[in-house]
Order: C-alpha cells, then structure tokens, then sequence
C-alpha cells in the first residue's frame, strides 16, 4: 500500500520591489540649501518695514544683503547701521548664525532636536569631512559640541562688550549692539552698527572693544576642531593632529608677518597709522593682522590704505581660514599641503610630508585643483566687472578678492557698484563661500581606484 500525501494549493503574494531612490548629491544638496535660505532672507529683507527707507529696497539689495549674511561676508550695499530697522538688523543677524554654522550642520541640528530624525551613515561623513574630520559615531556629538562652543563664545564675547557700549548707549540698545557684534565677529562676518560704512573706525583706539572682536575672530576663523584638539592635548604640540597644528603655525605666522608687514608699510602713511602714537599703531596693527583673512573688521580707512598694503591683503583674503571653521578662502590647509608639496619638490622628493608624516597625494591633487579653479573663478569675476565699472583694476580686484574670500573689506567701491555688478559680486560670494567645499565633496565623491595605467612619458616644466 503508497499513500501519497495532497498538499493543498496556497497562494503567496510577494510585494513589488521598491523604487531605488537616487540620493541627491550632497555637494548639490549644500548649494540648493545656501541657496534656498538666501533666498528666504532675500523675501524678508524685501518688506517694508525691513528697511528704513520709503518703501522696499529692492530684489538686488536685498539678494546681495542676504547672499552676504549667509556666507558671512560683509561686503553691503546699504549700511547695516543706518540702512536697516531693528527687525532687518535682527534678519541679518540670523542670517548670519545660519551661514556661520554651515548649513548641513543647521539642518542636522534641526533634525536632532526637533525632529528627532536619525541621520544617515552617508550624512555623518559628509558632515565628518566638512568639520575637518570625526569618525560617523561621532559626528553627532561633535555637533552638539559645536553649537555649545560657538554659543558660549558668543555669549561671553556680548558680556565683555556689554560694559563698555553701555557707556554710550541705552540697556537694550547696549545689549543689541554687543550680541549683535560678538556673532558677527565670532562668525567672520564683519557686519557692524556704527553705521556711515566706517567698520570699528571710531573705537581704533579702544583695546578692549579691538582685542574682544579681534580674538573672537580668531577663534572662529581656526574652528572648533583645533580648539578641542587643543584643549584635548593639553596644547603639548607632538601630541596634536597634523591638521591642527598646520592651522595654529600658519595661523601664527599670518599674524606676525601681517603685523610686521603693516606696520613698515603703513607708519608711513598719515592718512592710516602715521598720525597715531605708538600704543595705537601697535594695537591696530594686530587687529589688521587678525581680521583680513576672513572677519572683515577694520580699525583703519581702507580707502587710504598704500598699493601694497592692498595686494597683501588679497593674499591673505584668498587664503582665508581653517577648513570647518566659520572662516572663507581656499582654507589653511590647502594653502599649507601647497606649500609642502613645493617644499618636496624643491628637495626632489615624491613624498608631501609635513611635521613627519606623508600627506597622500591625492590630498594634494584636491588641495591644487582648489587653488587652481579659485585663481581663475576670482580673475574671471574681476575681469567681468571691469566691463560695467570705472574703477581701477586694482580696486575691482580687491573687491572681488573679499567676495570670494567672505572678508568684507572693501577700498570703499561697494556702495556705488551698478545693478549688474552686485549680481556678480553676488555670485562670486555665494562661489566663495561653497565653491572650494562643492569642489572637494565632489572630488572626493567621484573617487574610484584606477584599473589601468599608462605608459609615462616626460613633458618639459620650466
């Protein structure tokens, strides 16, 4: 006898295979974010009551207002001081905390604490990259970390000028003044109340409210990466990464060669320093030192300044600050693997190597390929806006110079640009300020080991 067993017919539906979703490319997620939230500060900065003119100050104004807040420049247009209400004083002020920390650091934050949303692994190391490194567990709580830096700096900055602006002012205009000066200094933006465009002209010789702002600067323009890996260190100089300690020597030696450097050019000068006494020369001249690199802040009438003075200043203008830090410019650290790659060079070695270790070289690849676009992005702006202007070369430079760089100075042209120039020294701020990391993103993200190699072959160099 074979039984046979009978199954029984059972029917299974399967779920349809999901859409594979494209994930947007993050350098293209951080333009279309800059540029959403200039945007939105443009909208604003256009209403009435925004301004204290009759009526609206217009799309142009009020886009190269924003676009300079975002990126935090402080090249304007119209006065911050004089041309602005408190309502638009206080957009601008926002305006420039959202571009000081980023804006995928915002919108992390953003989703952290208010919508309790998890991030993605590809987001923690995007974000990783962008402050200069951190390992993805890390990320966010370096980003936490960040925010309670940036505003307990900000917070101590507005305390140690409250005191002293009280001296001329009212409790709450005091109060505006120094929060709003202290985020503005500690995010490299150089927008200022004093109004008539004179910058920090009428206190050039008060150390305390120089040397508050000065130092903000500084420690906004080196990022919160070196400082914690400072403090962490207990400052023993071995013990330190190597990122941060090509910021910290550079950075010194931008400040003592800036400071040197103004002084033997501008003492003789006496529309600037030479019809001050020595106290005054020294203090102002270690402000220079600190501010033209990104914060956009000065003790001195730029106008009057001498030619050279003026081409040393686009130098460290192009330069700029520390990679993650609120700071603008090609960055420290490209301007730093440059510098050694020559220095191998010069010595006939194949390897970057920098206080001991090898710097891959691909690093180096991205570090010239930065400069490299940034040189001639700044060439072709200042070149454009020879067309529309009747300016000198040399002042139109140096304006572009401060866009692309999101310093701020300017030789005193900005006011008078015409409707087509403010667009493209627009643009030239909003290139400056996420060109140089769109680019590495890029780089970085396109990436991919080479299965073949070709047969090399020699060209003449030199």
């Amino acid at each position: 006898m074979v039984r046979r067993a009978v199954l029984e017919t059972e029917t299974v539906s399967l779920r349809p295979p999901r859409p594979h979703k494209r994930s947007i490319n993050p350098a293209l997620a951080l333009i279309l974010g800059f540029a959403g939230l200039i945007l939105l500060g443009t909208i604003i900065l256009m209403l009435p009551f925004a301004s204290t003119q009759d009526g609206s100050v217009g799309f142009t104004a009020a886009l190269f207002t924003s676009t300079s807040a975002v990126c935090v420049t402080g090249l304007v247009v119209i006065d911050t001081g004089t041309g602005w209400t408190g309502f638009g004083q206080a957009v601008i002020l926002v305006l420039i905390q959202l571009g000081g920390f980023g804006f995928m650091t915002s919108a992390t934050l953003l989703l952290l604490f208010l919508l309790g949303h998890r991030t993605s692994l590809q987001q923690r190391l995007l974000l990783g990259q962008t402050m200069g490194g951190g390992l993805p567990g890390q990320v966010i709580k370096i980003i936490k970390r960040i925010a309670i830096f940036t505003l307990a700096l900000e917070a101590i900055g507005a305390t140690i000028l409250f005191p002293r602006m009280l001296r001329e002012m009212e409790v709450g205009e005091a109060l505006w003044w120094s929060i709003f000066h202290s985020v503005s200094a500690f995010n490299n933006a150089g927008f200022d109340l004093v109004g008539d465009f004179q910058s920090l002209i009428p206190y050039q010789h008060d150390v305390l409210i120089i040397s508050t702002i000065g130092t903000l600067a500084v420690i906004g323009a080196v990022g919160y990466t070196v400082v914690a890996d400072t403090v962490g260190t207990r400052g023993i100089w071995r013990r330190m990464s190597v990122d941060t300690r090509l910021v910290l020597s550079a950075s010194a030696a931008f400040l003592v060669i800036g400071f040197v450097f103004i002084l033997v050019t501008e003492v003789p000068n006496p529309n600037t320093l030479g019809d001050r006494g020595w106290g005054s020369r020294v203090l102002d001249g270690v402000f220079y030192s600190m501010t033209p690199r990104t914060a956009g802040f000065t003790a001195i009438p730029m106008d009057e300044v001498n030619d050279e003075t003026a081409f040393f200043t686009m130098a460290t203008m192009f330069i700029g600050g520390g990679s993650g830090s609120t700071a603008g410019g090609i960055k420290i650290q490209t301007f730093m693997l440059l510098f050694f790659a020559i220095l191998a060079a010069a010595r006939n070695r194949e390897q970057v190597v920098a206080f001991g270790r090898e710097m891959p070289i691909s690093l180096v690849f991205r570090a010239l390929t930065v400069a490299l676009v940034s040189i001639a992005l700044l060439f072709t702006s200042a070149i454009a806006l020879t067309f529309f202007e009747p300016f000198s070369f040399l002042q139109i430079l140096f304006e572009t110079t401060s866009a692309y760089g999101t310093v701020g100075l300017s030789l005193g042209i900005t006011p008078e640009l015409s409707e087509v120039s403010r667009m493209i020294v627009t643009v030239t701020m909003f290139i400056g300020r996420l060109g140089p990391l769109a680019l590495v993103l890029a780089l970085a993200g396109s990436a991919t080991p080479r299965a073949t190699r070709y047969a090399q072959e020699s060209v003449k160099i030199g």
